[in-house]
């Protein structure tokens, strides 16, 4: 599986972004999907995260109700709409996605060890 992220950018603080990550090479509807953000010096640390069935929600507490993540099974894409942008959101952003057998379709991946593939990443920054 191949995971292409995009939609990174330069933003004034306020501002808004929409990135997406879009999948290659095999059943999309069969991976949990989840975003996940790096700064240089730490560790990388989830986001949000979406479950097979598209009914999980899961967010870090220092973007709920600023982000909103989302999942096209038909376009094997995950979007993550990042509003009310802060300068603490600026990081390299990237998609990963995680091999869920059907019984656990609420599943959230939250664990970056636990992740079978990665997107490149796509930079954010934001100015204040």
């Amino acid at each position: 599986v191949q995971l292409q992220a995009s939609g990174g950018g330069l933003v004034q603080a306020g501002g808004s972004l929409r990135l997406s990550c879009t999948a290659s090479g095999g059943t999309f509807s069969r991976y949990a999907m989840s975003w996940f953000r790096q700064t240089p010096g730490k560790e990388r640390e989830f986001v949000s995260g979406v479950s097979i069935s598209g009914q999980n929600l899961v967010y870090t507490d220092s973007v709920k109700g600023r982000f909103t993540i989302s999942r096209d099974n038909a376009k094997s894409s995950v979007y993550l709409q990042i509003n009310s942008l802060k300068p603490d959101d600026t990081a390299v952003y990237y998609c990963a996605a995680d091999a869920v057998d059907v019984y656990y379709s609420d599943y959230v991946a939250q664990d970056p060890a636990g992740m079978d593939y990665w997107g490149k990443g796509t930079l954010v920054t934001v100015s204040s």
